[in-house]
């Protein structure tokens, strides 16, 4: 397989998301005998497909918090340039997605160091699913991922949606939207780096709209497009009709389990 990204800049979502799943099926983005990346896959294969679409012009990609790489994995395959950063402690080694789909990883605590790229070096930075895990000020780290942008350069960030349709319902039966107390909260005990303590295995905060669009404009982004974002796992057989409820709970966006942002490096002439 030779990815082509020039092909990719004419493919639609839609087309994407077929090409996607053709990957998986013939074993190129991960083992798909590992059932755990097959759910990762699974609930993750929309989100990555609009990511996908909407950074098919963007040749060069950081993303950050990358983890078990899948989607670095089909980005790679679609033709892009790819980059990893996450942080590991020393013992543990980066998947080997890695290593097989040749993407650069550099390890990382992205809130509280630098990003180890000069200025201006990526088309895109991705951030999937990571800052509602952070300890401390999202800012800092959010400023670094314009540092490392080209101006022009696209910046995507999703998040849990802080008042979705299951963290209403959890509220009005009396029970709290974050992760179980005792084992994340009371008990929990933090990760020491650097002097500072880190709590990344429980969200931490979670965002309303309003929130992820005042944190990217701080930052100094402009413009900043932040929406609710659809959730559609990728179900096959009887299990479809599993999607019914999250089709109901998608027609009124502010109920939607995540927010997705797209926001632009201004140009230095502006």
């Amino acid at each position: 397989m030779t990815p082509d990204l020039n092909q990719m800049k004419t493919m639609s979502k839609r087309q994407i998301y077929a090409k996607a799943l053709n990957f998986r099926n013939k074993g190129y983005l991960y083992d798909k005998e590992d059932m755990a990346l097959n759910d990762v896959f699974n609930g993750s294969i929309d989100r990555f497909s609009e990511i996908a679409y909407q950074l098919r012009n963007s040749p060069k990609v950081l993303d950050i918090g990358s983890g078990h790489g899948i989607f670095l994995s089909l980005l790679s395959s679609l033709g892009h340039d790819c980059y990893g950063i996450d942080f590991f402690s020393d013992n543990v080694q980066p998947p080997a997605i890695y290593k097989e789909h040749n993407i650069a990883f550099r390890n990382c605590n992205i809130e509280i160091e630098p990003l180890p790229f000069p200025d201006a070096t990526f088309d895109a930075v991705t951030c999937c699913q990571v800052l509602e895990h952070f300890s401390h000020s999202h800012l800092p780290a959010v400023k670094e991922m314009m540092r490392v942008l080209k101006p022009g350069g696209i910046l995507e960030i999703d998040v849990p949606n802080a008042v979705c349709f299951r963290n209403r319902s959890r509220i009005l039966r009396g029970k709290h939207i974050t992760f179980e107390y005792a084992e994340h909260y009371l008990h929990a005990r933090p990760i020491l780096y650097k002097g500072y303590s880190f709590y990344p295995l429980r969200h931490n905060r979670e965002f309303t709209r309003k929130e992820l669009l005042f944190l990217l404009r701080t930052a100094g982004f402009d413009p900043v497009d932040v929406r609710f974002l659809k959730s559609r796992r990728y179900r096959t057989g009887f299990t479809a009709l599993l999607d019914l409820a999250s089709r109901i709970k998608n027609l009124i966006p502010s109920w939607r389990k995540s927010l997705i942002a797209f926001s632009i490096k201004p140009n230095q002439s502006q």
